[in-house]
């Protein structure tokens, strides 16, 4: 190994996960990608990288938070099927936790696209 090759420089992007919940650029990997809990920055206040550009896949976010409703929902039927919890309960757990989901799968599937976009416009 060369004195070049040191292993910071070849490590490469973090995984989709990591930099969802972070919110890295693809380009420097600053925590410049998310405005709000789920809403993307213009652009990275670090590189100025143009995340609106590469964010087209708006639209589809609709479907993503209705199949996301349609699982909770069965989820929270479930659940009171089996186990009869009061109701001050059922919203003391539901609404954190349909809070959470919703916005981390957000973020995972914004985040995904961003990145995959990224590499498609760096491609030759």
């Amino acid at each position: 190994m060369s004195a070049d090759d040191s292993p910071n420089e070849n490590m490469g992007q973090p995984g989709l996960v990591s930099a969802a919940l972070s919110g890295l650029c693809p380009r420097c990997g600053a925590r410049t990608l998310f405005a709000a809990p789920a809403r993307l920055a213009g652009q990275c206040s670090d590189c100025g990288l143009d995340v609106c550009k590469l964010e087209r896949g708006g639209r589809f976010v609709g479907v993503i938070t209705m199949l996301l409703a349609l699982a909770l929902i069965l989820a929270a039927l479930g659940v009171d099927a089996l186990l009869r919890p009061p109701l001050w309960l059922s919203l003391l757990f539901w609404g954190p936790v349909t809070v959470g989901i919703v916005i981390g799968s957000l973020r995972f599937y914004k985040t995904m696209w961003v990145y995959h976009q990224y590499e498609e416009h760096q491609q030759p």
